[in-house]
């Protein structure tokens, strides 16, 4: 089989190079000439481990090509991909679907033959039947299908998603569609991959579900972790007892600094605005943006709180800026909210972060970027852990407080544990847990100081 796939960012290029791997013949579309330059020879726009061995191999077999003209991708095609962006459209809140529409049509334009045109990219309700309409009134005369096949790739571990997904939705309502569909899917047919194919709505409705129902248990368990605080619990013992329970589930009850990304926050503001105009106002998922939202925003009062009630004049040595580990994003990362806050309240930050800082630099100013993560510790006042990568979850202690003026740590991953902490001579503040102080009386004093 013969597919293109327009646009070339994260969707797309993770889509493409797994079903080159699948053994289909995949064209990526992008309108920018440099960023299909540094793909052809093998540079990621992105980072997403192994995405660059799986690009490159499926390359040398000439199974995946990179090209910015779409009419040459989309002629003979027996699909076609749209996998653009679909940011929050300014002053409302709405997905701007101007992407997908303008691909609609030059789409509609280079058809020459029967052609499924797949929506990927994520679409409020309704999209499909719209790309539809723009592709019936450019080309009257056009043999095609519109499918509504949604990702669920998470960032960081998005090429395991592809090959082994919990489960492909398909919004086919031909049985021509359906078996193109099945045929690019075929491999995960083999594997008992459960694929539902539902009407077009119901699939472009179930990844806004989706997406908002993870996102309301981590607001939900962030409120939890602050009932903990308050009551003298312990956030990660809950989450545990009820996440043991099948009908809950152990995933995405991980308290911490709140969602962000690229899906979560436009995802849910998306379907608010479709419910409102549906004239069925989804509530909860109302309340969660909104104890999201506040969320970053308490988080720099909790540093600024555990340094004393006061960081003028300190340095704090921030570990992670990206949303989430294994990447490079930093959309909505909680970073954005809580470093300039801690500015503002006059910190100097020094930060590290092993794949977003160039990134980040672009999104943040005044920011002493370190070269690696010791390098940001050095003199001192505090450490603050934003985002868990790998490297932060077994630092040297000892080192890190020998580096530090006062042995501080504020945790809002709660990738340690409070007792090893204290045992090893440091005030440690994590989420939905009991701030600890050094099990040495001496050193107690020194991290407390006179207005702790």
């Amino acid at each position: 089989m013969r597919i293109a796939v327009i646009g070339s960012g994260y969707v797309g290029l993770v889509s493409g190079a797994c079903f080159s791997e699948f053994g289909v013949n995949v064209t990526c579309v992008d309108l920018d000439a440099g960023k299909i330059a540094r793909l052809e020879k093998g540079e990621m726009p992105i980072y997403e481990p192994g995405l660059d061995q799986l690009v490159m191999s499926n390359m040398a077999a000439k199974r995946l090509s990179f090209t910015t003209d779409l009419n040459a991708a989309v002629k003979g095609a027996d699909a076609v991909f749209i996998a653009v962006g679909t940011p929050s459209r300014r002053g409302d809140g709405h997905a701007d679907l101007s992407y997908v529409f303008g691909a609609a049509e030059q789409i509609a334009q280079a058809m020459d033959g029967y052609t499924v045109v797949v929506t990927k990219s994520t679409v409020p309700v309704g999209t499909g039947r719209k790309v539809a309409d723009i592709i019936r009134k450019t080309r009257p005369d056009a043999a095609f299908d519109v499918v509504s096949n949604p990702e669920f790739l998470r960032e960081g571990s998005a090429i395991g998603d592809f090959m082994r997904p919990d489960r492909v939705v398909i919004g086919a309502e031909t049985e021509r569609a359906q078996n193109v569909m099945r045929e690019l899917y075929r491999p995960l047919f083999l594997n008992e991959t459960p694929i539902l194919f539902t009407k077009i709505e119901t699939s472009e409705l179930t990844k806004y579900a989706a997406n908002s129902f993870l996102a309301a248990k981590i607001s939900f368990i962030n409120e939890i972790a602050d009932l903990c605080e308050k009551v003298g619990a312990d956030v990660q013992d809950v989450a545990k007892g009820i996440g043991l329970d099948g009908r809950i589930g152990r995933k995405f009850l991980h308290a911490g600094p709140g969602y962000g990304g690229s899906c979560f926050p436009k995802d849910c503001l998306a379907l608010v605005k479709t419910a409102q105009d549906a004239g069925s106002p989804v509530s909860i998922i109302e309340a969660v943006i909104k104890v999201n939202d506040n969320r970053k925003e308490d988080m720099a009062q909790r540093v600024i709180r555990a340094c004393g009630g006061n960081v003028k004049g300190k340095t704090l040595a921030v570990l992670g800026v990206t949303f989430k580990p294994n990447t490079d994003d930093m959309r909505d990362s909680p970073a954005l909210d809580i470093i300039p806050a801690l500015q503002k309240a006059g910190a100097t930050v020094r930060a590290f972060d092993p794949e977003g800082m160039k990134e980040a630099a672009k999104m943040m100013d005044n920011v002493v970027w370190s070269k690696d993560t010791y390098e940001t510790m050095t003199g001192a006042d505090a450490v603050v852990i934003i985002t868990e990568w790998n490297e932060f979850r077994a630092l040297d202690l000892p080192r890190v407080k020998s580096l530090l003026s006062s042995p501080t740590v504020i945790d809002l991953r709660n990738i340690y544990k409070p007792e090893d902490m204290s045992a090893a001579g440091f005030y440690y503040v994590s989420i939905g847990r009991a701030a600890v102080e050094p099990s040495d009386t001496a050193e107690r004093r020194q991290a407390l100081g006179t207005s702790r």
